[in-house]
């Protein structure tokens, strides 16, 4: 989620880019190394804004931001077990608005147990309404063998169509990476963002070695970004990358970094999630800016 100090900074992206059909065509898209098939670089999280009581104000409310996050060429949904009802939301709400065959959807298992991770999963696809889930992912590796050895099996099922692992602390990036050299995966989800940039070291190229796509979460530092600019200006140089807001700023910063194939800020606001996925419409920062941009994060 956005903070308020870029309210004024928004930009929608049919303002420039004009109508839905072109929207779609304008957001960049990265090919998942395993089959080819290409996904938008931003995609939305799940955690917290999706975790709710769905009365029908909210109903109307998150409808409005899953139809609008399809129309502007958003794909990817990332949900977990732990995230509470997450999961529930999206499924009714994707049901209701025919949005199933429009939608990545990704989610997590989180236990441990052959037994506990079937029932988990099985959960899962009732919870979203579907037979079929995009990307199962283990998280934060919790008996990541017995996991996988489940997922391989149910994706040779066809129940899934993609397996992979996710973390969200750089604590743990020494086990992630023997779980990719190790592992076959077609995903990894990790925390990256302009000041936590562990994964550049040794997980992000162990990635691309490894041809596995790569999710990022956290990518507001879990919105402690916002509070690092709040009241400051952007930089004049940041139109040099159609940047038009902090958020924008940060994500581009994250895409511009070629073995990312997709972020996933989370939101439930619908000016926010079009600010989000304006950044993955039109130019993206060099490594030269990139370095620019972190030296300028972290002076303030």
């Amino acid at each position: 989620m956005i903070g308020a100090s870029t309210a004024g900074l928004l930009l929608p992206i049919s303002a420039s880019h004009g109508d839905t059909a072109s929207e779609l065509s304008t957001m960049l898209t990265r090919a998942i190394p395993s089959s080819g098939e290409k996904l938008p670089v931003i995609g939305l999280g799940t955690w917290e804004v999706f975790d709710v009581e769905l009365t029908q104000d909210r109903e109307n409310q998150l409808g409005d931001v899953l139809s609008l996050f399809v129309k502007l060429g958003g794909r990817l949904v990332d949900s977990s077990p732990m995230y509470g009802r997450s999961e529930e939301v999206i499924g009714r709400l994707a049901t209701k608005l025919d949005l199933h065959d429009k939608l990545f959807l990704a989610t997590k298992v989180w236990t441990r147990g052959k037994q506990a991770g079937v029932e988990s999963m099985e959960r899962s696809m009732a919870r979203l309404q579907t037979k079929r889930i995009d990307l199962m992912q283990v998280h934060n590796l919790v008996d990541v063998e017995t996991q996988l050895s489940t997922m391989r099996d149910w994706k040779a099922q066809g129940r899934f169509r993609y397996i992979g692992v996710t973390h969200y602390n750089s604590s743990a990036f020494s086990e992630v990476e023997k779980i990719l050299r190790s592992e076959k995966l077609d995903f990894l989800q990790i925390n990256y963002s302009i000041m936590e940039r562990e994964a550049e070291q040794r997980i992000l190229p162990l990635a691309q070695e490894r041809q596995v796509a790569v999710i990022i979460n956290r990518p507001f530092g879990g919105g402690n970004l916002f509070s690092r600019v709040r009241a400051k200006p952007l930089p004049d140089w940041a139109a040099e990358f159609d940047c038009r807001s902090w958020a924008q700023f940060f994500l581009k910063w994250i895409i511009a970094n070629l073995a990312v194939t997709c972020a996933i800020p989370a939101t439930n606001n619908p000016e926010h999630l079009r600010d989000n996925l304006s950044a993955g419409v039109s130019r993206l920062p060099d490594t030269k800016t990139r370095q620019r941009m972190v030296e300028l994060v972290s002076s303030l």
